[in-house]
């Protein structure tokens, strides 16, 4: 049998070449949803860049489809859960376009060095003014990374043999691995205040939205240089306008903006602001590189394999789908609220399976949920069943998963423990029908709380006051309380309060909450 494969994006000739031995190969591009519909279901495999929208409506008339490859690492343009559903295979080749993004992170932070694209344009238009366009060394110069990925990684390499003291923030590498490279891991705050570059290479999610923002440029060193090839978003472009024009930021490079093109940002008339449109994987080899690999994962899953770099989540088999399944569920919520409890560098984490769940036959799929939960929203790698463990260990962050017969009063529980090096928390959870399951314990204190929605967790002295002081500050921004609950040992002593809210908590709102007499700690989550 030959199989069908749909190519609805360009795709480099390499690729098309390796998989034009393998099968009967069509390259439509431009497709409308309606057009893709309409033939997608003569299809065993759909190729795309960023210019196709795989929607669940497409995935569902793909009745043939088994296998769903995306040329480059991003997948936010394909349903992986609707994928996920039909038992459809969805990978990605995040490897590569590092080199590219490596290399374009360089040239741009030497071309703001030196002035290059300004000096250049003066030169072209008959000018000769040299004493203009000063730059300054890279040579012993502090360069901040903030996100110690692959990308990361490689750029620390490049700098470092250009004599640059390399620092670093990455709240899920530990700092055995980064010494390891020569790079020594710090505090955002401290990597701001320290380095005279400072070079992003996060994904764009909620915690590193406007990460380098107002406040942050405040703290810089006088006449720091930003370079952004990573996200738009993650530098407020109107932040860095007024730090420009203060004379704070000496300039920046900005290779990806918030709005794309960036017609109304206030950044791109500025000379001391150096732009290019989105180029960090537009090279000849990356490109060549991306389109090989899914090609041949595309082959790899036809013939019957595995794709290497598998985006969304392998079924559970389906004898042990209901038994697995809320357990799965609760695992994943639960290393949800976690990641969003604790503050510092993630170093270990501890799963204990207790009563009926350490007999349960497929910890190690639950354990995995449970990475996925804590790891997924803040890297810029998608974090699933297949990759989770490798995630972790390519941070430097140790699992361990054990059982035991005790329950603490339940009938099983599951007690996830993370360590940074800040803190300790844990997170508790039980599973008593297929259709209830609850985080039972935070931190020791026993709660009754359904995984879902929003919430404020805080720890407060057991006084008087104290909740009443936070529920007029939620009424006074319109947040509505569904439920509280409170947790506590001893009369007196340190008392744990968790409130169901109705709605996102203004982080305004909660930076009240903290300064509340008698709170010791306060923090809202999406779980």
């Amino acid at each position: 049998m030959r199989y069908r494969v749909l190519v609805s994006d360009p795709l480099a000739e390499e690729g098309l070449d390796t998989l034009k031995e393998f099968c009967d190969l069509d390259i439509k591009t431009g497709l409308t949803e309606d057009q893709l519909v309409d033939i997608i279901g003569d299809y065993d495999a759909l190729l795309v860049r960023s210019g196709t929208e795989v929607t669940a409506r497409v995935i569902e008339a793909g009745k043939r489809l088994k296998f769903i490859g995306r040329a480059g690492a991003g997948v936010d343009n394909i349903d992986t859960e609707a994928a996920t559903r039909k038992g459809i295979i969805v990978a990605n080749a995040p490897e590569g376009n590092t080199l590219a993004a490596t290399e374009h992170t360089m040239a741009m932070m030497l071309a703001l060095a030196r002035n290059i694209p300004q000096a250049n344009a003066s030169v072209k238009k008959g000018e000769w003014k040299r004493s203009k366009f000063m730059g300054v060394e890279l040579n012993e110069k502090v360069l901040g990374i903030v996100g110690f990925g692959r990308i990361g990684r490689e750029v620390a390499k490049r700098a470092q043999a250009m004599e640059m003291k390399c620092i670093a923030y990455d709240p899920f590498i530990s700092s055995e691995r980064a010494a390891s490279l020569g790079v020594e891991m710090v505090t955002l705050e401290d990597l701001f205040r320290r380095a005279d570059v400072i070079t992003v290479h996060t994904p764009l999610i909620k915690e590193t939205h406007h990460m380098i923002n107002a406040g942050a440029i405040a703290t810089m060193k006088d006449g720091v240089r930003l370079v952004n090839c990573a996200r738009g978003g993650i530098v407020d472009e109107k932040a860095l306008a007024d730090g420009i024009a203060s004379g704070k930021v000496a300039g920046a490079a900005l290779d990806v903006f918030e709005s794309e093109p960036p017609t109304d940002s206030p950044v791109i008339g500025l000379e001391q602001v150096i732009v290019t449109p989105h180029l960090g994987a537009s090279t000849v080899e990356a490109q060549k590189n991306v389109a090989i690999s899914i090609a041949n994962q595309c082959i790899s899953v036809l013939s019957g394999g595995s794709a290497k770099y598998v985006v969304n989540a392998p079924v559970v088999p389906m004898e042990q789908q209901a038994l697995i399944e809320p357990y799965a569920r609760l695992a994943q919520k639960m290393g949800r609220l976690l990641i969003q409890l604790i503050e510092g560098r993630l170093e270990a984490i501890d799963v204990t399976y207790g009563g009926e769940a350490a007999n349960l036959p497929n910890t190690k799929f639950i354990t995995r949920m449970i990475l996925k939960g804590m790891l997924d929203p803040i890297l810029q790698v998608p974090v699933n069943l297949v990759n989770a463990e490798f995630v972790a260990k390519e941070r430097g962050i140790r699992l361990s998963e054990t059982t035991t017969e005790e329950a603490q009063g339940f009938r099983n529980i599951i007690t996830i423990t993370a360590r940074t090096d800040r803190m300790t928390e844990t997170v508790s959870g039980s599973v008593s029908s297929p259709n209830r399951a609850r985080i039972v314990s935070i931190g020791g204190y026993m709660t009754d709380l359904t995984p879902t929605g929003h919430v404020v967790i805080s720890r407060h002295t057991d006084k008087p006051g104290v909740i009443g002081k936070v529920a007029t500050i939620l009424g006074r921004t319109n947040v509505n309380i569904a439920g509280m609950q409170v947790g506590r040992h001893r009369p007196g002593e340190e008392a744990l309060m968790v409130l169901t809210v109705d709605s996102p908590v203004p982080p305004e709102a909660m930076e009240e909450i903290k300064r509340v007499d008698g709170i010791h700690t306060a923090k809202y989550a999406e779980i």
